[in-house]
């Protein structure tokens, strides 16, 4: 079963996620695909989250223009979970299937290899969080990036 965690005074207090739709039926498969069910909107849910310290929250937003940068040894590790969570994204009018493998191929290798060797991670695997195309072109994605893991 999922949970999470609510904070509270001292301890924190384990709650379940919602449950699914009960509808739970797979939907029907798109380009080989399977849809997310999703689930029913629990607003229960979202009434029990605990309210923001608005005080609090404005403090802490003063603070960030004060605070120092990343330090030179630790930038490169940063701007690489920078683009771990990036979505390469093409959603053009007049986009065509050459510019979403072209963008599929980024995806795959989003990294020259001369800077991959620079910091010393060929062995890792470096992807962006998602490749975001026009449903038309869902397919020449899914081919484009076929057996990569992505």
């Amino acid at each position: 079963m999922s949970t999470i965690r609510e904070a509270g005074a001292g301890a924190s207090k384990v709650m379940p996620l919602p449950a699914r739709a009960a509808a739970n039926t797979p939907l029907p498969l798109e380009h080989g695909i399977a849809r997310n069910p999703g689930m029913k909107l629990d607003l229960g849910f979202l009434e029990s989250v605990r309210s923001v310290n608005r005080s609090a929250l404005e403090r802490r937003v003063a603070t960030l223009t004060k605070r120092r940068s990343i330090k030179a040894d630790n930038q490169a590790a940063w701007l690489l979970r920078a683009l771990a969570c990036m979505d390469l994204t093409t959603l053009n009018s007049n986009d065509t299937d050459e510019r979403v493998r072209r963008l599929c191929a980024k995806a795959i290798n989003p990294l020259r290899r001369d800077i991959v060797e620079g910091l010393g991670i060929s062995g890792e695997t470096i992807r962006p969080a998602a490749v975001c195309v026009y449903h038309p072109f869902v397919a020449t994605a899914v081919d484009a990036v076929r057996g990569t893991g992505i």
